[in-house]
């Protein structure tokens, strides 16, 4: 088994701790000792010793820092954002030239907060042996615990091993309406799409003849690639994620449900669930000073000290790199404002 780790992202959602210069996976959630990134790559290293990370090119010396472990080889440098199509598509071009062609290939994110080590072992570990047996793409899907408007899902068919709890893919949905979350929750037949899939190279070039021909040129474009083109080729290349361009369109899937538990960490809301808090609901760091606040995630990483007083349900942010004020209702609008700001 060979595990690509996927180290991208524009560090905007959870502006101004994470930047485009310094993106989430690279943050410590906690107060813990290890990044999100740090912790993606111990756990991928209860499943294989072959382990590659995929990263831009303005960050990549940030990710060679904080896994020291892994030699120059095991980093696969992206150029610029090109969406997960191209950035999958390279690494299993690159991959390609190192290993056998029918050994399966998990692609995870750096991104992700997951506790349970052990469960996610044991579910890509499952999808791994399915598809190296079938010769398909096996995705590892969440099961869901409450209505997520901001996660596509997968919608279960058949059961394809019982005894293994495998299913077939019978389609995949957008990202949905409260009432229609609601639905898919009480049915137990959706589970959230991770982004996380199994396949060897052989099986991907395979499906990408099939269902993606103009993504399997770009393969065999970087593929033959001389080093002195190869940025020139892969800036190119038009951005596309790998859901759309090929995922989708695959007739054939099977789905492992997750045995572990996930946490995107797509918002401030979703941070703050991932954090220790106190009797009121309030979690802080730094040099903080709360009076009559309740729910609320307030951080401070300068020196001056940092007061909330009668605020509830907020989110409070003080680092050099910005201020950020918003109420929890409104989390999801940072990213979009930290855009306007980085112009």
């Amino acid at each position: 088994m060979i595990v690509v780790i996927i180290a991208g992202g524009s560090g905007t959602r959870l502006w101004p701790l994470s930047t485009p210069d310094y993106p989430k996976h690279l943050l410590h959630i906690n107060g813990d000792k290890l990044s999100l990134l740090q912790h993606t790559y111990e756990r991928s290293k209860q499943l294989t010793k072959d382990i590659y990370v995929v990263s831009e090119v303005g960050h990549i010396e940030h990710v060679k820092q904080q896994l020291p472990e892994l030699p120059e080889e095991a980093f696969i440098v992206e150029p610029a954002r090109r969406g997960t199509a191209n950035c999958i598509t390279a690494a299993l071009a690159y991959i390609s030239k190192q290993h056998d062609n029918d050994e399966p290939i998990v692609s995870i994110h750096a991104d992700h907060y997951i506790r349970d080590s052990g469960g996610f072992a044991h579910s890509l570990k499952l999808a791994s042996e399915v598809s190296a047996a079938t010769k398909q793409i096996v995705l590892v899907g969440v099961e869901p615990d409450y209505p997520a408007i901001q996660f596509g899902y997968i919608q279960k068919g058949e059961l394809f091993d019982e005894e293994r709890s495998v299913y077939n893919v019978k389609s995949f949905k957008e990202k949905p309406d409260l009432i229609t979350a609601q639905k898919y929750l009480d049915s137990g037949n959706y589970l959230w799409n991770c982004g996380y899939f199994v396949g060897s190279i052989n099986t991907f070039k395979q499906k990408m003849q099939a269902y993606a021909p103009t993504l399997l040129a770009t393969y065999e474009k970087l593929l033959a690639a001389d080093p002195a083109e190869y940025e020139q080729t892969y800036t190119g290349l038009e951005s596309n994620a790998i859901d759309y361009a090929l995922i989708e369109k695959v007739e054939d899937l099977l789905v492992v449900p997750a045995a572990f538990d996930w946490m995107d960490l797509g918002s401030f809301n979703d941070l703050h669930k991932a954090v220790d808090s106190d009797d009121l609901g309030n979690h802080t760091h730094g040099k903080v000073e709360l009076e009559e606040v309740h729910n609320a995630f307030v951080q401070n990483h300068e020196t001056k000290p940092l007061a909330v007083i009668g605020l509830n349900d907020v989110v409070v942010i003080n680092t050099p790199q910005g201020v950020l004020v918003v109420h929890k209702d409104l989390a999801q609008k940072v990213g979009d404002v930290s855009k306007r700001l980085a112009v």
